[in-house]
């Protein structure tokens, strides 16, 4: 959770409800509670790869399934495309930022074809570098002198009704996904039914915590209005503290912990449509293994150059929305397969899961109305594929 989504999401967060961001960000963390304990509770029953695409399937039947994987697939490949532009915006020259991010963009799909990983070792590496530059961040700007907390709490810096709240709260939900990764290692821990629970709610609130600091700090330090033009927020809250060396840290901390997510998803999304395809819910062909590298290549290709393709025509924004929609469909499968659980399986109140599928519904709703449109036609184009191939003879 701790990667690009904390250097890129606060900025449409601020623009679509100034001040109100930090409601936003109050209601995408019990949204994210909510899904968090149904995938909690759902990996601890099927302790098994796959994640929601296999939860889907055994509880509401395999269109659901093939929902949750196609959500999946593409939210996370407009993840990726984020993830690629935030290195662009906090290390590219003027003017250079779609060059850079495509560049980025085929140099990690080139070592993933390879079948270079990042490991876990590194993932702790990673994941400690970024809270070092976020710790800088928020030190250079309570030392500063430049931050204005009262700032924080100001009605009058909020705008956008609730509709702008419910927006922020859809955007910043990109900056919380992640945690479901958690239950798709069901068969690589012990005592899974005990441990998956406990790692994903534990980690939801060290991250809550972080979020709600960094968000103040960049509230108090820019203010909303800057905040909302900011392409580097993180960055620019540590040149305003007044320390000429915080935003190199900075830039090289968002660097890090992006292209560190960013091969990882790469990996993660490739991976996703092999099953996928050996399923039979996409081409098979794009299930096809290379004989030396063992990796799906096919899969990797054709997920890089689509990455590319968004990295050339959409920005920032519009990545994170239509990301944030397709999660949130994902993550609607995940609560309804929840509710169907009963006995010795159920964990949580159901009221979680009703919670957590409302709550899913309405910050999709009240998503940049290009991204809800994009993502709604690209779902639709998912569900008519997968009625040809089973129509098919």
């Amino acid at each position: 959770m701790i990667g690009a989504g904390v250097f890129s999401a606060f900025a449409p967060a601020a623009a679509a409800a100034g001040t109100g961001l930090l409601v936003g960000l109050a209601l995408a963390a019990l949204v994210a509670l909510a899904n968090a304990t149904s995938s909690a509770q759902l990996a601890a029953q099927h302790p098994t790869s796959g994640g929601t695409y296999v939860y889907g399937r055994e509880h509401l039947g395999p269109w659901w399934g093939y929902v949750a994987g196609w959500g999946f697939v593409v939210g996370k490949t407009a993840s990726c495309a984020a993830m690629a532009l935030v290195v662009a915006a906090y290390a590219a020259p003027a003017g250079w930022e779609r060059p850079v991010a495509a560049a980025v963009v085929v140099v990690l799909t080139a070592v993933g074809y390879r079948g270079v990983t990042r490991t876990a070792q590194a993932a702790r590496v990673l994941v400690a570098v970024t809270l070092v530059v976020l710790a800088v961040t928020v030190a250079a700007g309570a030392a500063g002198g430049q931050a204005r907390w009262s700032t924080v709490l100001d009605a009058d810096g909020a705008h956008g009704g609730w509709y702008g709240v419910l927006q922020s709260a859809g955007l910043l939900f990109f900056a919380f996904a992640g945690y479901a990764r958690v239950a798709t290692l069901g068969e690589e821990v012990r005592d899974p039914r005990r441990t998956i629970p406990r790692a994903i709610l534990l980690a939801l609130g060290v991250v809550v915590v972080l979020y709600g600091v960094v968000a103040a700090t960049l509230l108090a330090v820019l203010g909303p209005e800057a905040l909302a033009r900011s392409t580097a927020p993180v960055s620019d809250a540590a040149a305003a503290g007044g320390w000429d060396w915080a935003p190199a840290v900075v830039a090289v901390g968002a660097v890090a912990a992006s292209v560190g997510a960013l091969l990882a998803l790469l990996a993660g999304v490739s991976r996703t449509t092999l099953a996928m395809a050996r399923a039979g819910d996409l081409p098979r062909w794009l299930g096809a293994v290379h004989p030396r590298f063992a990796v799906p290549h096919h899969a990797e290709l054709l997920v890089g150059a689509v990455v590319v393709v968004l990295v050339l025509t959409t920005d920032l924004r519009g990545a994170i929305g239509f990301s944030s929609f397709g999660v949130l469909v994902y993550y609607l499968v995940a609560n309804l397969s929840a509710l169907r659980q009963t006995g010795d399986d159920r964990l949580y109140p159901r009221a979680l899961q009703v919670l957590g599928a409302v709550g899913c519904v309405a910050l999709v709703l009240t998503l940049p109305v290009p991204a809800v449109v994009t993502g709604a036609g690209v779902l639709a184009v998912g569900v008519v594929l997968r009625w040809w191939r089973v129509r098919r003879p």
